[in-house]
């Protein structure tokens, strides 16, 4: 079960520092938990981490396709592997052996792709992952999750830990919203209602729940009634809970912190055709490369701050 807090405020801690909690928990009470990464171990905040287990962590540098292939054979043996690496280079470099080496395989591996979409921010476009979803999603039974704070996040990994076959989490690493109170649990593969409305429905993912919460509001000042759902698994999708809005509502906006292709929009699209075809608007990163910037100043350029959603919102409504 789950509870949204009552005020969304910027957490007390970065959301490296709970994924490197939680996986020194797990670590503690499972032998098995084995941690691969890529040369970034201080980045994701796991140097205490290495220190204290180095028999099973494992820097492998910058050699992100042998990192999987050596969880592949981790697994292969019985151990239970979580890798990470920053977003672009835990999708576009691997994608042969997740797919042969560890999907195909059979294998399970937890893999964590860090400063999802435009949190890379003054890294630039070679490091902001916009089209990681995108590419693990046509891997077969691959799972994808994107959790909206630290609190989902230790959640997730924890019910992965002991869950056979490939699992893709993507995370910001440093400060995000609350969104969630503590002891909040979720079922993998079910949307999370964080709102109810009547209008419209505005459904959202990871880093952009807070947003659309926030444009909830403000719609909400105007008169117009938004339903909030958290799609906090890509895939598999929960078709029913979407389909069920789209009935309830008539009207449905997407609002992604990542590519508006083949990512959360695309996923819902696919639902909406095949189950209840409404007016849709999409909200991300559109067909253009990333770029250096500030959060704010990225958001603002691609088009998925509060005002676009608040407008994408009306759009949808009017075309009702």
């Amino acid at each position: 079960m789950y509870k949204v807090v009552s005020d969304i405020r910027p957490e007390n801690e970065e959301m490296r520092v709970a994924f490197a909690a939680t996986m020194e928990e797990l670590a503690a009470a499972d032998p098995d938990v084995v941690y691969f990464d890529c040369d970034v171990i201080n980045s994701i905040g796991m140097t205490a981490f290495s220190k204290k287990y180095p028999d099973r962590c494992v820097d492998c540098g910058i050699q992100e396709s042998n990192m999987i292939s050596a969880a592949a054979g981790a697994s292969a043996v019985g151990l239970k592997p979580f890798t990470h690496t920053f977003g672009p280079f835990a999708a576009r470099r691997v994608i042969d052996q997740v797919y042969i080496s560890a999907a195909y395989a059979g294998l399970n591996i937890r893999m964590v792709g860090s400063d999802a979409g435009v949190t890379a921010s003054y890294n630039g476009g070679t490091h902001m992952p916009i089209e990681d979803m995108g590419l693990l999603r046509t891997i077969p039974q691959v799972t994808l999750l994107e959790p909206t704070d630290s609190v989902m996040l230790a959640d997730l990994m924890r019910q992965t830990k002991d869950l056979h076959g490939v699992y893709y989490i993507r995370i910001t690493r440093k400060v995000t919203d609350r969104i969630f109170e503590e002891g909040s649990t979720f079922t993998i593969g079910k949307a999370a209602e964080l709102r109810d409305g009547s209008d419209v429905t505005l459904v959202c993912s990871g880093y952009s729940t807070s947003d659309t919460l926030r444009a909830a509001g403000l719609l909400a000042n105007e008169g117009i009634s938004a339903k909030v759902l958290n799609i906090f698994t890509l895939k598999p999708i929960d078709a029913e809970a979407i389909t069920a809005a789209a009935r309830a509502t008539g009207a449905l906006v997407t609002v992604e912190n990542h590519s508006i292709i083949n990512g959360l929009g695309s996923a819902v699209a696919e639902v909406l055709g095949e189950t209840c075809p409404v007016p849709l608007k999409r909200i991300g990163v559109p067909d253009v490369f990333g770029e250096v910037g500030s959060i704010d100043y990225l958001k603002d350029t691609f088009g998925m701050n509060v005002r676009h959603i608040v407008d994408a919102a009306k759009e949808v409504l009017r075309r009702k």
